[in-house]
């Protein structure tokens, strides 16, 4: 059976709630880097979203980071780079940005729901990357499966 967790789920942090500062701050200090207020706060923004954000979203969202737009992307590479958060692209070609759950993102496949944008882990051990030419030199590889969601499609799980 294939278990899927969307990746809004909250696993436990530092803290008893994932959203509180403390615990986001040492989340991030966890990767070895500094915890910036910009990076507490937009991470704390995509835990608390039901669904991927858009920078837009997150732009403009009440009590947003109010940074201004290159610090903002810059913030969200570096929690992708860091593994704190998923990039992935929607039907229309818009980057969403979602919370990794703590300690869950290491090698498995993702469906991105073209309905409603949400990004779900899927528990399933991607596929053995491809045979590369001499030389060359794998650093990441990404399984991206589209569709519709169980709640976009009408099914009851």
């Amino acid at each position: 059976m294939l278990v899927v967790r969307s990746l809004v789920s909250r696993s436990p942090a530092a803290s008893s709630h994932p959203l509180d500062a403390a615990a986001v701050a040492a989340q991030i200090r966890d990767t070895g880097a500094r915890a910036t207020p910009a990076r507490i706060r937009v991470l704390q923004l995509l835990r608390a979203a039901p669904s991927a954000l858009t920078h837009h979203d997150i732009e403009a969202a009440p009590g947003g980071p109010g940074l201004d737009r290159v610090t903002l992307y810059r913030v969200l590479d570096w929690l992708v780079e860091a593994g704190l958060a998923h990039k992935s692209t929607d039907a229309r070609g818009v980057f969403r940005f979602s919370a990794a759950a703590a300690g869950e993102h290491t090698a498995h496949a993702h469906f991105s729901c073209d309905a409603c944008g949400r990004v779900f882990c899927l528990d399933a051990a991607p596929p053995a990357p491809p045979a590369l030419p001499q030389g060359f030199s794998l650093s990441r590889m990404e399984i991206d499966l589209r569709g519709r969601c169980a709640a976009c499609a009408g099914v009851s799980t």
